[in-house]
């Protein structure tokens, strides 16, 4: 059975898309640390554990991050861009790339919520910013 993160890549399940390419997916975490809270994901493997990817899914899974952490790091104002690889919640392998002013922001126990229209709105920002970088 697919996973929920399998499902939201296919477009089973509708998401706050900030970028795609052929291997690869990110989309707004729906309960995020800041606005811009995005999770990464290889499409095509369902592994809980990113150590258990194969070598070049791995290495594209983080630079196809590294594009989106800029695109996001553009697109929301923020001192940097955290990034943490939890995966305990979906098994599913996932980056989780936040927007950071102070360290306190990666506190995954102090989650917030936004508005639908302030979701679409930054997810259209990040993608606007990840299509010039692409």
């Amino acid at each position: 059975m697919a996973t929920i993160f399998t499902r939201i890549a296919g477009g089973e399940i509708p998401s706050y898309k900030v970028a795609e390419s052929e291997d690869f997916y990110a989309f707004l975490d729906i309960n995020p640390l800041a606005l811009g809270h995005t999770l990464v994901i290889p499409r095509n493997v369902e592994d809980d554990y990113i150590f258990h990817l194969d070598e070049a899914t791995y290495e594209g899974l983080w630079a196809f991050a590294r594009k989106v952490a800029t695109a996001i790091r553009a697109a929301v104002p923020c001192k940097r861009v955290g990034v943490a690889v939890l995966g305990m919640e979906v098994p599913h392998t996932h980056i989780h790339l936040v927007p950071l002013n102070t360290e306190g922001d990666m506190d995954f126990r102090n989650k917030k919520s936004f508005s639908p229209e302030q979701m679409a709105k930054v997810a259209n920002d990040i993608l606007s910013e990840y299509e010039k970088i692409k």
